[in-house]
């Protein structure tokens, strides 16, 4: 099985630690010394990828962002009804979930 992380980023990764256990470690753009050992990996691991060093790709979102999306588009579009429309769309929706909830049960 092939490396994930070549021993540069390895190498990186623990000079990134040893500057945070010193306290010489400082963040990106505010400046604030480090703390957390994740974030020191964090810092260690981006800046082998700026140099080139074999290192998997960030992950980018998970399904849990995703779905609050979704439900955030939901929520903007009940918003934009008025309020006699909402109680008559809310009645109306009570039979259909039972009806659905039956036929899902023969299956």
């Amino acid at each position: 099985m092939a490396r994930k992380y070549s021993k540069a980023s390895q190498e990186k990764v623990h000079e990134e630690m040893h500057e945070m256990k010193e306290g010489k470690l400082k963040s990106g753009r505010s400046g604030k010394k480090v703390t957390n050992p994740k974030q020191a990996i964090a810092i260690g691991l981006s800046e082998a990828r700026k140099e080139g060093k074999k290192v998997p790709a960030k992950a980018t979102g998970t399904k849990k962002s995703a779905t609050k999306k979704s439900t955030a588009t939901k929520k903007s579009t009940s918003k934009k009804s008025t309020g006699t429309e909402k109680s008559a769309t809310k009645k109306s929706a009570a039979p259909k979930k039972a009806a659905s909830k039956k036929s899902a049960a023969k299956k």
